[in-house]
């Protein structure tokens, strides 16, 4: 059972608005049956092929939502920030999970048994409305990554990349700093390159003054540029 002091952190923090749509004693029914688990860096979530049981909430950290490919090559599909939920698609498929979930880094996470969902979806149509709009938007978001990862050249793949990082993570407190630090093969596999590719563009946009780079710390000192190069590239 969570404490009452994560369920007010879920609660208040809240980007998705879930509990809102939920009634006094459909919460105590998801306190009740919610588990808090700690994962390490790049500890395996769940896996590919694995049966979906659970809904996952990311309360603190960061996760990765990711395919291998060919020849052992990953592809990071999505990344997730706290306070956000996932691995409930292939229940609602009724499918085996398509993909890995990994903690990018230690991260807390908390899980509720899909079919507690499922039993308050049979009641509470606003939280299947819930669902269908995050679907929705998933799947818009993918349609877009599509075109990016198949239409833009390299350095505008990359770009998208920083700004997505930029966009879920923000910056550290000096206002320039991702708040997500990343190893080159991992800014490879969010843009769908190599890593040396990569590492190469990277250094040409640091040649260009639009970032710095030092070590897995990116500096971003022309973000209007980045995003020029984003939407263009």
């Amino acid at each position: 059972m969570v404490n009452k002091s994560t369920l007010e952190k879920i609660i208040s923090e809240d980007l998705s608005a879930i509990w809102k749509v939920l009634s006094m004693d459909e919460k105590h029914l998801i306190a009740d049956n919610f588990v808090v688990h700690n994962f390490k860096k790049n500890q395996i979530i769940y896996a590919e092929k694995d049966e979906p049981v659970y809904l996952w909430c990311l309360l603190k950290g960061k996760v990765k939502l990711y395919k291998d490919g060919i020849g052992g090559r990953q592809q990071i599909l999505r990344l997730y920030r706290p306070i956000q939920y996932f691995g409930y698609r292939a229940f609602f498929a009724q499918e085996p999970y398509v993909s890995t979930a990994a903690a990018f880094e230690a991260s807390a996470l908390g899980s509720i048994p899909m079919s507690i969902v499922k039993q308050i979806i049979d009641s509470n149509r606003e939280l299947a409305w819930f669902f269908i709009h995050e679907l929705s938007k998933h799947l818009g978001g993918s349609d877009t990554k599509i075109v990016t990862l198949t239409q833009k050249h390299i350095r505008g793949r990359l770009a998208e990349a920083l700004m997505l990082l930029l966009d879920n993570y923000g910056y550290e407190d000096d206002g320039a700093t991702l708040r997500i630090y990343m190893a080159r093969e991992d800014i490879a596999n969010l843009s769908n390159m190599t890593t040396s590719n990569a590492i190469r563009t990277l250094s040409s946009f640091a040649q260009e003054r639009i970032i710095t780079v030092d070590g897995r710390r990116i500096k971003i000192i022309n973000e209007e540029a980045l995003r020029n190069i984003s939407k263009f590239g």
